[in-house]
């Protein structure tokens, strides 16, 4: 199966964005040749009788010289420079006109765009057996219909508007000098609106057939979906390695702040979490580090070795690993089952330096709500 049986897909959105860097747009010269002309007709329209009556001043007028103008070179190129100056201001309105309605109309489908790519050579461009591929391709086929359209209509409108005219132009000789010459250019106006007209039905065609024949060319094979996909998101093995990294440094942090708790709490089996009160604080507890399996192993191996007294008490560890992340206050919901946990440290640490009496254990059915139970 070729390449091109096997796009299926649609394409991405930065397979769109890639293709517009280098200058690969949906573009119709059809448009663009159909709004020139159009937009020239209309105009030509507007300030034909206008262009035509100064020429026909400036002709007169050039014509018309003087004795002193004929004989000083001066005085002539100032007749002149009049002369032209009349027809210069319209025919220059014409023409920024028609060429304003050129570069809106190169840009009209696709938007505009600059790359430097598709201005640079390639050697594809200049092989020629690429070149016959082109030309025996099918938008070759495409653009031969397109032509012919073009001929077939763009000459049936020029022929009716012969058969429109014809009476009128042959009658011409018998009007007044120079209303003849201006009848002839009203006719003429006309008849190359009419000319350009029949560009319409072309570019209607050609724009979504070119719009087609883009999307055609990003399609995209479904491996191409996936490695894209994968590119965006990064490769699996290298988001897990950072993942590794990230949580070997948040573990590496919390395990400085372990020896500086005041107590951890454990399910002997599978949790740890820490606990730090400040008395003079105005905080919460909070959990200062908190661990699963091997981690919370780890955690009160290193309490053991600091001296932070270890509380088996299961259903308050798992609540407060569920509830509360690393660095946050313990919830309002536990701080009475963690305050008997603390009251009960603080009378043990005292005992142990001889500054009070044995505490009574710390009760196994601690006020822990229905709703935190795990």
């Amino acid at each position: 199966m070729s390449d091109a049986q096997d796009k299926t897909e649609e394409p991405t959105q930065k397979k769109l964005d890639d293709a517009r860097k280098k200058g690969q747009l949906a573009r119709s010269k059809e448009l663009s040749t159909a709004l020139v002309l159009i937009v020239s007709a209309v105009m030509f329209l507007l300030m034909g009788g206008i262009i035509a009556e100064d020429i026909y001043v400036m002709t007169k007028r050039m014509f018309t010289l003087s004795r002193d103008e004929t004989y000083d070179i001066s005085h002539m190129f100032s007749a002149s420079g009049e002369a032209l100056m009349s027809v210069a201001w319209p025919v220059l309105v014409y023409m920024i006109v028609s060429m304003l309605a050129g570069i809106y109309g190169s840009v009209a489908l696709g938007g505009y765009n600059f790359s430097w790519k598709s201005a640079a050579p390639k050697a594809n461009k200049i092989n020629p057996i690429n070149g016959f591929k082109r030309m025996l391709g099918p938008n070759a086929v495409v653009e031969l219909l397109k032509a012919i359209a073009k001929f077939l209509v763009i000459g049936a409108i020029a022929i009716g508007a012969l058969f429109y005219f014809r009476n009128e132009a042959l009658h011409l000789d018998r009007e007044m000098y120079p209303l003849n010459l201006f009848h002839a250019m009203t006719m003429l106006e006309w008849a190359f609106l009419f000319l350009t007209l029949g560009m319409i039905p072309i570019a209607i065609f050609d724009v979504p057939y070119q719009m087609h024949k883009h999307n055609k060319e990003m399609k995209m094979t479904k491996q191409e979906v996936k490695d894209e996909h994968k590119n965006a998101e990064g490769d699996p093995q290298v988001k897990g390695r950072i993942r590794r990294l990230q949580f070997q440094a948040a573990a590496n942090r919390m395990m400085q702040d372990v020896p500086e708790a005041d107590v951890v709490v454990t399910n002997p089996t599978h949790y740890s979490v820490a606990i730090k009160y400040e008395e003079d604080g105005n905080r919460a507890p909070v959990v200062v580090a908190k661990g699963q399996d091997e981690l919370a192993m780890h955690i009160r191996k290193i309490a053991t070795a600091h001296d932070v007294p270890l509380i088996p008490s299961p259903m308050l560890t798992r609540a407060i690993f569920y509830s509360t992340e690393v660095n946050e206050e313990v919830p309002n919901k536990l701080f009475m089952a963690v305050a008997q946990v603390l009251a009960y440290v603080y009378q043990l640490r005292a005992y142990k330096a001889g500054k009070g009496q044995r505490p009574k254990p710390l009760k196994k059915d601690l006020p822990i709500p229905e709703e935190l139970r795990r």
